[in-house]
């Protein structure tokens, strides 16, 4: 079971991941049934024996395997336009969080407090804890609160990074001179990880990403004392 879970998508935390899933799902299905049917009719060339020499052409069925192709193409691609139409819509936010992406580390500002920021490194395999993981754990974390909108800011201090979080539905291309920026909402108190997924240079595989996640009166309370 194990080895068929790394086949899927992560569990979602956040309606667009939510959706994303759903997605999936349905491009998956339309995708199983075009194979079992081409599949069917393969099969069917394959074993028997009519043969009709007189056969040149057959105009219907060329239409029909022209427009059935058509119309399966559009309940893909008006989902998957709706979905990033989605992916793309800015909410009034409430919380903005600025992710810099550095060789090989990420640093994060908190916008709308003062004095708010730090640097966030993998944390070294001789410092790990028992419930760590290797390669993903940081040693500080981004504390954010659930159920708020809260829009990222991603830029780079050098060359090209990206900024995902699989489980919320987030990678955001960090380019030197740009900011792009895009928003997310955690649906459920946790420990999100992510990891950079552009090639950066050659710890590119050690500047890992950690959100913690807390209600938002825990969160106000560690603003507080920040």
């Amino acid at each position: 079971m194990a080895t068929w879970s790394n086949f899927s998508l992560q569990d979602s935390n956040s309606p667009l991941m939510e959706q994303l899933n759903f997605f999936h799902d349905h491009t998956m299905l339309i995708l199983i049934m075009i194979t079992v049917l081409v599949a069917y009719l393969m099969s069917t060339l394959f074993f028997n024996n009519l043969i009709n020499r007189f056969l040149l052409h057959g105009q219907m069925i060329e239409v029909i395997w022209t427009i059935l192709p058509a119309f399966v193409l559009m309940f893909i691609a008006f989902p998957s336009l709706r979905l990033l139409y989605l992916l793309d819509e800015i909410n009034n936010p409430s919380l903005t969080l600025k992710a810099i992406g550095h060789q090989w580390y990420w640093s994060y500002e908190y916008s709308d407090f003062s004095n708010i920021e730090f640097d966030s490194y993998m944390t070294p395999y001789n410092e790990l804890k028992e419930n760590s993981f290797r390669l993903l754990d940081v040693d500080t974390r981004i504390i954010l609160p659930t159920n708020n909108q809260i829009r990222i800011l991603v830029s780079a201090a050098d060359v090209l990074h990206s900024w995902t979080v699989p489980s919320l539905g987030i990678k955001v291309d960090a380019i030197p001179g740009r900011l792009n920026q895009t928003n997310f909402l955690i649906n459920r108190p946790g420990l999100f990880y992510g990891q950079c997924s552009e090639i950066c240079g050659a710890n590119h595989s050690f500047m890992p990403i950690v959100i913690e996640s807390i209600p938002t009166n825990y969160f106000i309370k560690w603003i507080s004392n920040n």
